[in-house]
């Protein structure tokens, strides 16, 4: 579930494949109300206790009502929505999502606080603000009423810093890390049931944050086994979208990739097979023609000729780097990374069709042996 003030969103799995977008809006409280609220929890030491404990007393929600502030939303309060068909008001997605918040704000008081409008950092700072300003006027108030004493206190004197940071070394060892979940949970849900700001996709965003959090698990899986996780490398926004597309293989998500490139979905797809086999160096073999250096190809060609193994080698038609077989439908690529890239004709255009290899000789031999098989 998905809090953020005014709402709570969740995906609730029906009876289709994929989860309806389910979500709940309540009304916030005005900057008045919450003055008024705050100045009630402040008033008893035994509220913020409760709410540190993570509990909702009756007293607290007593005295925010003779604040004039019905914390507890009623049943016209809350507005469900929901992306299935239904008619059912709430529908039965929107009726578990209700079941589910009942739930939630049985554990964690806070989560209605949210809703209501502000965050459990924004409150507590909120109350001590207000707890020291009642304890300097009391404090006041008790120094004007006594007697004041000769001779002011000497300073408590503090720890040197040399002894404190000794006492380091006394620490006892971290626990254990926690351990790597199997699997990435829901993405969060943003609300749809009313009209996005321009130029914001909700499910676009509800994509974004599933891919970041698994790259976090990988980042995180990394980093547990005892290694260093690798920096993502810098992406151009073209290929971050390939990457995307091919990790993400939904329809939907390819289609509306494609469209916010404003390339054609064919070139999208050949970008994608070409990611899968090598990544961004394999992206720049499909996407960017070069010229090697000379003593590359003639030891190309002499690793060709020495290590075939019937005759000489197929005739090679080159241009900068790209070897293209005579008379089939075959083609080594030669990349920045020292690598020979398979790639085969299909409808009229150059696909990537298999896995590189350092040694051009092997990478011909397998590439020969695929169209033979097809």
């Amino acid at each position: 579930m998905t809090v953020v003030p005014g709402r709570i969103s969740a995906p609730v799995q029906g009876s289709r494949p994929r989860p309806y977008r389910v979500s709940l809006a309540i009304p916030v409280l005005g900057d008045s109300q919450w003055d008024r609220l705050l100045n009630a929890v402040a008033a008893r030491a035994g509220h913020i206790a409760a709410l540190l404990d993570r509990d909702m007393p009756t007293e607290l929600v007593k005295d925010a009502l003779k604040a004039g502030v019905r914390l507890l939303p009623s049943a016209n309060d809350l507005e469900p929505s929901c992306s299935c068909p239904d008619w059912g008001y709430p529908c039965k997605h929107g009726a578990a999502l209700c079941y589910q918040v009942a739930r939630l704000l049985d554990e964690d008081p806070f989560v209605l606080l949210l809703m209501r409008g502000r965050g459990e950092q924004q409150l507590m700072d909120e109350l001590a603000r207000r707890n020291a300003a009642r304890a300097a006027s009391q404090a006041a108030a008790s120094a004007s009423a006594s007697v004041p004493s000769p001779r002011t206190p000497a300073p408590t004197p503090g720890t040197p810093a040399r002894e404190a940071f000794a006492a380091r070394a006394d620490l006892p060892p971290l626990p254990e890390p926690p351990p790597l979940p199997e699997r990435t949970g829901h993405p969060p849900v943003f609300a749809t049931s009313r009209p996005a700001e321009p130029g914001i996709d909700p499910e676009a965003l509800q994509t974004l944050a599933a891919d970041t959090a698994e790259r976090a698990r990988r980042q995180l899986a990394a980093a547990l086994a005892g290694g260093t996780p690798p920096n993502p490398p810098d992406l151009t926004e073209w290929q971050d979208a390939v990457r995307l597309a091919a990790e993400h293989p939904q329809t939907e998500i390819f289609a509306r990739i494609a469209k916010s490139t404003g390339r054609p979905p064919i070139e999208l797809a050949q970008a994608v097979r070409a990611w899968s086999y090598g990544g961004t160096a394999a992206l720049a073999v499909l996407e960017e023609p070069w010229t090697p250096d000379p003593s590359v190809l003639t030891r190309a060609r002499a690793s060709l000729a020495e290590d075939w193994a019937d005759g000489g080698p197929p005739q090679l038609r080159a241009w900068r780097n790209r070897f293209t077989v005579v008379g089939r439908d075959r083609q080594l690529r030669y990349g920045r990374d020292g690598r020979w890239y398979p790639y085969g004709k299909e409808d009229g255009a150059w696909w990537p069709i298999g896995q590189p290899d350092p040694d051009p000789a092997t990478a011909l031999a397998a590439l020969l042996e695929l169209q033979d098989r097809s």
